[in-house]
């Protein structure tokens, strides 16, 4: 029997807002039937400041659900704008709000989810850069960008030189847009520094950065569904990986530029949030961004069946995910 993922990648209006309303409905289960237990328990990483002030978990649930909705619009526009798969597709947005919907440490992670608005947009200045040693501009508006969702979560300062390999890959680094990028990282946290110094001039200014900045490898702290349900994650988008380098060639270069670009992000992200385990669940929508485009880009260009049954396979693993959610193994 064959699978046809085209009522996925072109779907109708009514199928499309079933789809969303799907993976909003898988978030809501959290403040519905649970209240984020196992991955919620690791070490202050749901400690987030932002709700922590709004403090209602359902309000948290539905402020998430609104920025991440935002986020799915802004990932199908650089899709769109960019051209990063040939065609337009429904796909990115799908497997993004399902994976969010399944990835409940995130769901009070309000804080990651407005970092991750503000990197969308970061990626999309670093875009408009493509052989261009001269957009100084774009090179400080996406560093600043990338910069302010640092002070929401520091980890990302680390991101900036994974950008600046980027520029590298875009053909765009040069001293100029070096030192704008290179500003455009130092002018939030000079305003920060010099707000909370004038306030209160005996602060450690220093002290709970490096506090957040601590490394912790706790292996202990996953439950064995976990383990497995991250190795099979891993093993689909390996597949969605090397399907990308085979059915890349036929695009343009720019556009096989743009996801070694996002490839190269990927792992940046997932080194850094082995590094800092401990606040892991920061890093999980960046990851979730990435990861729609790159998976979405094989099962999109290639209608085989092969894709197909990957596609059903990746659907039913973040499905029964959440069923052993509330189970104890």
């Amino acid at each position: 029997m064959k699978i046809s993922l085209r009522n996925f990648i072109v779907p109708s209006i009514p199928l499309a807002v079933l789809l969303v309303l799907g993976c909003m409905a898988l978030w809501l289960t959290d403040s519905v039937v649970s209240n984020f237990n196992s991955f919620s328990s690791q070490s202050g990483s749901n400690s987030d400041f932002i709700s922590a002030f709004v403090g209602n978990t359902f309000i948290t649930s539905i402020i998430g659900i609104i920025i991440t909705l935002l986020n799915a619009f802004l990932i199908a526009q650089i899709n769109n704008k960019f051209t990063i798969i040939r065609i337009r597709t429904f796909l990115p947005l799908l497997i993004f709000l399902l994976l969010m919907g399944t990835w409940y440490p995130t769901h009070a992670q309000i804080s990651s989810q407005i970092a991750l608005t503000l990197f969308i947009f970061a990626v999309f200045n670093f875009f408009n850069m493509l052989r261009d040693i001269k957009a100084s501009e774009q090179a400080f508006l996406g560093s600043l960008l990338i910069s302010v969702s640092s002070l929401f979560i520091n980890q990302f300062i680390f991101l900036i030189p994974v950008c600046w390999i980027g520029f590298m890959l875009f053909q765009s680094l040069s001293f100029r847009t070096f030192l704008a990028s290179l500003m455009g990282t130092l002018a939030p946290w000079i305003l920060y520094f010099s707000t909370i110094y004038f306030i209160n001039p005996d602060v450690d200014l220093f002290h709970g950065i490096a506090k957040n900045l601590t490394t912790e490898f706790n292996f202990s702290a996953f439950t064995l569904v976990q383990y497995i349900y991250a190795g099979l994650m891993t093993i689909i988008l390996i597949i969605g990986i090397v399907g990308v380098s085979s059915l890349s060639r036929s695009d343009a270069i720019h556009t096989r530029n743009k996801l070694n670009f996002l490839f190269f992000l990927l792992v940046s992200l997932a080194i850094l949030s082995i590094i800092f385990m401990n606040q892991f669940t920061y890093f999980l929508p960046l990851i979730a961004f990435i990861y729609a485009l790159l998976l979405s880009h094989p099962l999109t260009l290639s209608q085989s069946n092969f894709y197909g049954i990957l596609f059903v396979i990746f659907c039913v693993l973040n499905l029964t995910f959440i069923v052993f959610k509330y189970i104890s193994i």
